[in-house]
C-alpha cells in the first residue's frame, strides 16, 4: 500500500497496465503491481545492466534507453523490456596474460576487434547508451579511425562507466561489439595501469554497505530545450 498522500502513477508496462506510487522505480512498481518479474533483474543498483528498457513519456514522441531498477515512474509513462537475443556474434577471446607492454596492447586490439575500423558514424551506439557515454568516440580511440593515433586509455576511460547492457552492440549496423570493445580496452588499462579510481571507490562503498540507487526521474520537462540536443 503507498503511504498516505503518496501520488500513484498508471504507467503502461509491455502492454500491462500498472499502478504504483510515483517514488517506485519501474521494476519496483511491477512487483507492487503484483507481476512476476522474475528476468532482466540483477543487482538493482544500475550497474549490470540487465533491466535495460525503451520509454516513451507521457507527451513526448521520442523513445529513449534507460535502467528499469534506477528510473522512477511517471504518470502516463510507457515502457518495454529489451528482451536479451540470441544473435549471432563474433566472439572475442584474449588473455591478458599475453600483453606484456602497452605496444603489444595496441596491436591486440586490431587483432581481436578488426571491424572496430568499420565505423560509419552513425551515432546509433551514442543513442543507445543509457550512461550518455560517448561510445562512438571510444570506439575511435580504441581502434585509431579518424584519430592521429590509438589511445587505448582514453578509450577506457570513456568506457568507465559502461555497465554491458549490450544496447549500443544491437544498435550497430557493423556489429563491431562496442561495450566488448570497450571490456577490452579497460582491462588493457587495469592489467597495465592502475585501477580506475571510480571503481576502486564504488567497490569500496559496496563494502561498506554504503552504496545508494541515484535514481533518474527523467527531464524536468517535456519542452526542455537542453534535452533536445540529446
Amino acid at each position: 500500500m503507498a503511504a498516505s498522500g503518496t501520488e500513484i502513477a498508471t504507467l503502461i508496462v509491455d502492454g500491462r497496465e500498472v499502478k504504483a506510487p510515483a517514488d517506485h522505480s519501474i521494476i519496483e512498481a511491477v512487483w507492487h503491481s503484483g507481476h512476476a518479474q522474475i528476468e532482466q533483474i540483477g543487482c538493482m543498483q544500475g550497474v549490470c545492466g540487465s533491466c535495460r528498457v525503451l520509454v516513451r513519456r507521457k507527451g513526448e514522441n521520442t523513445v529513449n534507453p534507460a535502467l528499469a531498477c534506477e528510473t522512477l515512474v511517471e504518470d502516463g509513462m510507457r515502457v518495454s523490456f529489451i528482451h536479451h537475443d540470441d544473435k549471432a556474434r563474433v566472439d572475442h577471446h584474449y588473455r591478458l596474460s599475453e600483453i606484456t607492454n602497452s605496444w603489444d596492447a595496441v596491436n591486440y586490439i586490431d587483432e581481436r576487434f578488426p571491424e572496430a575500423t568499420d565505423c560509419r558514424h552513425c551515432g546509433g551506439c551514442d543513442s543507445a547508451c543509457p550512461r550518455g557515454l560517448q561510445v562512438e568516440l571510444a570506439v575511435s580511440l580504441a581502434s585509431g579511425r579518424d584519430t592521429r593515433a590509438k589511445d587505448p586509455v582514453q578509450a577506457g576511460k570513456l568506457f568507465e562507466e559502461c555497465i554491458m547492457c549490450d544496447l549500443c552492440t544491437r544498435a550497430c549496423p557493423e556489429d563491431i561489439d562496442p561495450n566488448h570493445l570497450g571490456l577490452l580496452v579497460r582491462r588493457l588499462s587495469a592489467s597495465l595501469l592502475l585501477r580506475p579510481v571510480n571503481l576502486l571507490t564504488r567497490l569500496e562503498e559496496i563494502r561498506k554497505g554504503e552504496a545508494r540507487i541515484e535514481y533518474d526521474s527523467g527531464p524536468a520537462s517535456s519542452d526542455s530545450p537542453e534535452q533536445l540536443e540529446h
